[in-house]
C-alpha cells in the first residue's frame, strides 16, 4: 500500500515538474515575442543608436538582441539598454552607446520634461581608478544639438570594483565663450559621490559610500526645464528625495573667480580647461533628451579592457554597460513643485 501511495505522488511530481516546464518555455516564447515598445509606450518619439553603430529610427515593434530588448526580472517586464567598451560610436564620441535620442528638439526657454524608472545591472569592471570616467555609465542627458554641441546635462551611475554600492551623480556642461571648446563639466553628488572622486592610483579606489545604490536597485529621476531653469528630481525606496536647480538660461561661470575648485582640479592637465561660460549659458540654443546606456568606459580615456573590440568577448568578461527602465515619459514642461 505504501509503495503504490509514494508511486503515485512520484506521479504527481513528475506531472507538476513537465507543467512547470512548459510554463516555463511558454512564458520565454512570450518574453521573446515583446518588443521595447510593449513596455515602453513612448518609443515612437525616438530613434537610437546601438552599440555595434547600427541605428534606427523606428522603433515600435524593434529590438536587437545583445542591445535592446525585454527582460522580465520575475515581477516586470525591462527594456534592456546593453553597450560594450568598445565597438562603433557617433563621431562626436569615444564612447559607445545603446541611447535613445529625442526626435523633437526645443530651447530651454520652451523646455521639457523627461523621467525614468530604472536600475543599472552592470558597469565596466576594468579600467583606471584615476580616470573621473572610468567604471561609469551615464543614463539620462540634454544635448545641445548646435554651437558646441555641449551637453548641460548627464546624469552618471559610477561603481568602482568590489563595491557593493556606487554612486549618482550629474554634470553640467559649460557652453564655453568664444572658440575654447575644451570640456569642463561641474558636478554633483545625489547618491555616493561626485565625478571628482578618484582613486590614488589606477588600482586604488575610494572607500565604497555610505548612502549609494547598488546595482540592480530601482531608482527614478525627472528632468524638468521649465522656462528656462532646470529642475532635477531623484527618488529611490531607500533613499531621501533629492532635488536640484540650475538655470540654462544665466549662467554662473562667466569669470575665473566663479569656477569651483572641484573643475580646476578635475581638468588641471587639459590644455583648454577651465574656460569661462557666455552669460547666456544656453539660452536660445536648440536641445534635445537622450536615456539609455552610455558608456563612459573605453581603452582611450580610461584604460579599460576591449578584447581587439569583439563585442561577446566583452560581454564575457565584464567590459560592458547593462541599464534596465521599466517605465519612462517624454514631453512637455510642466510647472516645478517641491522646489
Amino acid at each position: 500500500m505504501k509503495k503504490a501511495f509514494f508511486t503515485f505522488l512520484l506521479i504527481l511530481a513528475i506531472i507538476g515538474c513537465k507543467q512547470n516546464s512548459k510554463t516555463t518555455i511558454e512564458d520565454t516564447a512570450q518574453l521573446e515575442q515583446k518588443y521595447p515598445s510593449d513596455v515602453l509606450s513612448f518609443l515612437d518619439e525616438w530613434k537610437i543608436l546601438l552599440g555595434d553603430g547600427t541605428s534606427n529610427d523606428s522603433l515600435v515593434a524593434y529590438k536587437k538582441e545583445g542591445f535592446f530588448y525585454v527582460q522580465n526580472d520575475g515581477e516586470s517586464d525591462w527594456v534592456v539598454y546593453k553597450t560594450p567598451n568598445s565597438g562603433v560610436t557617433s563621431r562626436t564620441s569615444s564612447n559607445t552607446r545603446t541611447e535613445l535620442g529625442q526626435k523633437a528638439h526645443w530651447i530651454p526657454e520652451t523646455g521639457g520634461k523627461l523621467t525614468g524608472t530604472l536600475k543599472v545591472m552592470h558597469v565596466s569592471t576594468t579600467g583606471d581608478a584615476t580616470k573621473s570616467s572610468s567604471y561609469s555609465v551615464v543614463i539620462g542627458q540634454i544635448h545641445s544639438d548646435e554651437g558646441h554641441e555641449n551637453e548641460p546635462l548627464k546624469i552618471y551611475y559610477k561603481k568602482f570594483p568590489g563595491h557593493t554600492k556606487g554612486s549618482v551623480f550629474w554634470n553640467y556642461e559649460i557652453n564655453t565663450a568664444g572658440d575654447n571648446i575644451g570640456r569642463f563639466d561641474y558636478s554633483t553628488a545625489v547618491w555616493g559621490y561626485d565625478f571628482s572622486d578618484v582613486g590614488e592610483s589606477a588600482t586604488e579606489y575610494p572607500e565604497e559610500p555610505e548612502n549609494g545604490i547598488a546595482l540592480g536597485e530601482v531608482f527614478n529621476y525627472e528632468v524638468n526645464v521649465h522656462e528656462g531653469i532646470m529642475y532635477l528630481t531623484f527618488t529611490s525606496e531607500n533613499h531621501e528625495t533629492v532635488r536640484f536647480t540650475k538655470s540654462l538660461i544665466k549662467s554662473d561661470f562667466t569669470t575665473r573667480e566663479a569656477i569651483p575648485e572641484q573643475v580646476l582640479k578635475v581638468y588641471a592637465n587639459r590644455e583648454k580647461g577651465g574656460g569661462v561660460e557666455r552669460d547666456t549659458a544656453y539660452a536660445g540654443e536648440i536641445n534635445y533628451f537622450k536615456q539609455g546606456a552610455y558608456n563612459q568606459a573605453n581603452a582611450k580615456s580610461t584604460n579599460a579592457e576591449i578584447y581587439g573590440g569583439d563585442i561577446q568577448k566583452q560581454y564575457d568578461n565584464g567590459s560592458y554597460a547593462e541599464v534596465w527602465f521599466k517605465h519612462a515619459t517624454v514631453g512637455a514642461s510642466t510647472r516645478p513643485n517641491g522646489h
